[in-house]
């Protein structure tokens, strides 16, 4: 039975549905290749975005598996248990563009009214994310200060929230897979630079720079997790922190 064309647009979750539902009839057995994401895309008639997250969940629930430079394969199914914990998780490439549409006017307010105190704090941040990093951790802790420090200029308490919500969907299942696979050392010292391209705009108090810097900086990210998956291994990725909640 042919994958059946997804009519309006969906999220990551139905296209996964779709595909192991396929897979569960027998059209894909285990130790099979699936077909390349752009096939996917158009066979269901979605974005390859989307596939890129349903593969990824299907991933996290031990289904496929991906085997660089080579594809993506079908495995026997893993124990029950991971379907139920990512049936709450965000799409993590949502979650970006929507951080794009936000933040970009946050930063351009802050080039207006952030304080020089708070631009000390922006720099505190940064520091704190090139420590991360030299100590062989993602430096998520000072990425997370310094988005939440632009929007604390707002001075409104629900646009603090938003950010800092926003951000912490990092921690849903389907983010930290996509960051296995395409974050590491060098990743992350480019996007510490787009930090620092947007800290300078809003020094400068440029409120359209700060606005681009903060847009290409949230652009990149998404593209990085949409990079080809890599003819080979990454780099080990640098050791997670643990949460301390």
């Amino acid at each position: 039975m042919p994958l059946q064309a997804i009519e309006t647009r969906r999220l990551y979750r139905q296209i996964a549905d779709q595909l192991r539902e396929a897979i569960e009839r027998g059209e894909f057995p285990a130790g099979t290749r699936l077909p390349p994401e752009r096939d996917l895309a158009a066979q269901l008639g979605v974005s390859r975005p989307s596939v890129r997250e349903a593969l990824i969940a299907l991933e996290v629930e031990g289904r496929v598996e991906v085997r660089m430079g080579s594809g993506i394969y079908v495995r026997e199914p893993d124990a029950a248990g991971a379907r139920a914990a990512l049936h709450e998780a965000e799409s993590p490439l949502e979650t970006i563009r929507a951080r794009q549409l936000i933040e970009g006017e946050l930063a351009a307010y802050a080039a207006l009214h952030m304080k020089r105190a708070q631009l000390t704090g922006l720099r505190e941040a940064i520091a704190l994310m090139e420590d991360e990093a030299r100590h062989g951790q993602v430096p998520t802790g000072g990425d997370r200060l310094f988005h939440t420090r632009i929007a604390e200029a707002s001075d409104n308490s629900v646009l603090l929230r938003l950010v800092g919500e926003l951000f912490d969907e990092r921690r849903n299942p389907l983010f930290e897979q996509l960051g296995n696979h395409f974050e590491n050392p060098r990743s992350w010292a480019i996007a510490i630079a787009e930090h620092r391209a947007v800290l300078e705009a809003i020094a400068q108090q440029s409120p359209q720079a700060a606005r681009e810097a903060m847009a290409l900086h949230l652009a990149n990210s998404h593209e990085r997790f949409m990079a080809s998956w890599p003819a080979e291994a990454p780099p080990k990725a640098p050791r997670r922190p643990r949460s301390t909640a």
